[in-house]
């Protein structure tokens, strides 16, 4: 039998190169609703298979365009 297979160690450097990405191109916007507002938003969004960044993504661009 041959033998067994070392584990390989599991590291955090592809997660903090994507962390550095993320914080160098991107920003972050909060936003604060009523909570049934976001209730219903968030069963919107999971009904028709759209994740929330990209509706509200969507709307910026929209509104950046007028």
């Amino acid at each position: 039998m041959s033998e067994p297979e070392q584990k390989k160690r599991k590291t955090h450097t592809s997660t903090d190169v994507k962390r550095r990405y993320n914080e160098k191109m991107y920003d972050r916007i909060g936003l604060s609703v009523p909570k049934e507002l976001a209730a219903a938003f968030k069963a919107k969004c999971a009904a028709e298979g759209v994740s929330q960044a990209q509706v509200l993504k969507r709307a910026i661009e929209a509104y950046l365009a007028e």
